[in-house]
């Protein structure tokens, strides 16, 4: 099980909300903090954190927030 790899697919929308929560959450709790029970948990979050980052351009961009906006509200639920 060790060296299996395992392939998620996630869209834009997904990647982009999820590397931002992933990057605020590590800044604001100081390396996830009391979110991780275990030192590996914490490396799986900087690992993955680290593979989206690799993956998306919009960090880079003068207007990231307002991307973020825009995926977080077509990824919302609709009333």
């Amino acid at each position: 099980m060790a060296d299996r790899e395992v392939v998620v697919r996630l869209g834009g929308d997904e990647a982009l909300v999820l590397f931002e929560w992933l990057t605020r959450t590590d800044r604001l709790t100081n390396d996830f903090g009391d979110l991780v029970e275990d030192q590996a948990e914490q490396r799986a979050l900087w690992n993955l954190t680290c593979l989206l980052e690799r993956e998306l351009v919009e960090p880079l961009s003068p207007v990231y927030q307002e991307l973020v906006g825009r995926a977080r509200d077509r990824l919302r639920d609709q009333p």
